[in-house]
């Protein structure tokens, strides 16, 4: 029989499901299994930590978003974010939905290429293309984003070189009544900007201007704004039509939209309080339908949105290695998870609940990660039950953004692990050896000799 693990008696309130001044109580339910496959069995093939990614959730949360907006606007098309999860095979799963390509940089851009990305469905955004970078994207048809007026001469000058007309867009900032307002990115609506670059394109007649694109923020909480964008931009449209008799082909209306993460700081849980895709979509067709647009000539809408769509299926698994007190008495408990890992710890209080079951007796606790800085801080303060040496925990809501801002630092990066929907595990990423890093390292002749 085996013994059974002891727990200091304490005197405990009864509480109802209401809330009280400090909010909804902390306490989850286990989390042994993910999409079928026990969080035990994946750490002792796979190693902890471990990231796992769920391909049902990534290939329903497209199929929702795409629906959300394809009954409220006629002409759709999503655009995978390649910042947010470039994993050749999560980019793939969005590439198998109809999803086309979002890229930043030439790395990017590289990437969907490679994957068998048609040059013509990749939209090249970000602030630094450089002549490479432009070159390579006219040769393959791409919409490139025009960012600032540099940028602009470098295409006219290469289309001449070139001999090719490129296909571009306009990048607008905007004040949509959201503070502070992304400015720093793209040609400006209220100051005439945007019409400084709209009429530079079109008398240049080097450049084919076929989209206007917006990007107002990230982890936006406010559907209003987009809708507030979306009439900006149909306005710039219209006046465009008037003023050169030349019809926008489509409106890029980017990302931002919030996942159900929850927020530092934030008094409820994101999965209660954030808006769904639903809301955005509302805002952004209602607007747009509601725009000057005769019924024959409505521009295709595109959507980038990212975080939304891949962060509820990616988990982090990770082990317990001991437990303190501080020296104000409070429990700390110590995972092999730090934040070289876990960069959205710095922004999110994620849900965080054990792989195994446990008693109903849990305690405020501060979750460290393994690395020798101190602010290597999971969680400031979360309740969960005591767990032992050895024990297993979920973090949920990490599939955007920590694959690709994760930092080789003190510790290597882990494997990540994809469960398809018959189940199956699959690696897409092995995790790093000390080879990964010393295979980009020269050490001189006269360094490789030392006596000590």
């Amino acid at each position: 029989m085996p013994k059974i693990r002891y727990e200091r008696p304490v005197l405990k309130r009864l509480e109802s499901s209401m809330p009280n001044k400090f909010g909804m109580r902390t306490e989850y339910a286990p989390m042994p299994q993910i999409d079928g496959v026990a969080v035990a069995d994946l750490i002792k093939e796979h190693g902890s930590p471990l990231f796992v990614i769920s391909e049902k959730t990534l290939r329903s949360n497209i199929r929702n978003a795409r629906k959300a907006f394809e009954i409220r606007y006629p002409k759709v098309q999503f655009a995978w974010s390649y910042k947010t999860n470039y994993l050749n095979a999560v980019c793939s799963i969005f590439h198998q939905e109809g999803s086309w390509a979002e890229v930043v940089s030439g790395f990017e851009y590289d990437k969907a290429l490679a994957l068998g990305v048609n040059g013509r469905k990749i939209i090249f955004n970000g602030p630094e293309k450089t002549v490479e970078d432009l070159t390579k994207a006219i040769g393959h048809d791409s919409l490139i984003h025009i960012d600032h007026l540099e940028e602009l001469y470098t295409i006219v000058n290469l289309s001449e070189q070139l001999n090719k007309k490129p296909r571009v867009a306009i990048r607008v900032n905007m004040d949509t009544g959201v503070y502070p307002m992304w400015d720093r990115f793209g040609f400006n609506y209220e100051n005439g900007q945007a019409w400084d670059a709209i009429n530079k394109i079109m008398h240049s007649g080097r450049m084919e201007l076929v989209g206007l694109h917006t990007h107002i923020g990230t982890f936006m909480l406010a559907p209003f704004a987009y809708g507030t964008a979306a009439m900006k931009l149909a306005d710039l449209t219209t006046s465009l039509r008037e003023k050169f008799n030349h019809d926008i082909k489509y409106i890029d209306m980017g990302g931002g939209f919030a996942s159900k993460n929850t927020l530092k700081g934030s008094y409820l849980p994101g999965v209660d309080t954030n808006p769904s895709v639903d809301e955005f979509a509302e805002a952004i067709a209602s607007a747009l339908l509601n725009a000057n647009f005769k019924k024959d000539k409505l521009p295709l809408l595109i959507l980038e949105t990212g975080r939304a769509l891949v962060d509820d299926a990616g988990y982090l698994l990770g082990t317990v290695i001991s437990n303190k007190r501080s020296s104000t008495g409070k429990r700390t408990t110590i995972l092999d998870i730090g934040v070289n890992i876990l960069f959205t710890s710095f922004w999110y209080d994620h849900k965080i609940t054990p792989a195994q079951p446990f008693t109903h007796y849990a305690e405020d606790t501060m979750l460290y990660g393994p690395l020798c800085m101190n602010i290597d801080v999971i969680r400031e303060n979360v309740s969960l039950p005591l767990l032992n040496k050895g024990e297993h925990i979920v973090v949920h809501n990490v599939g955007a953004y920590n694959m690709t801002q994760w930092m080789q630092f003190i510790t290597l990066r882990p494997r990540v692990v994809l469960i398809d929907e018959a189940s199956h595990v699959h690696v897409i990423r092995e995790g790093e050896k000390l080879e990964s890093i010393t295979a980009m390292e020269k050490i001189p002749e006269y360094l490789r000799k030392f006596a000590l």
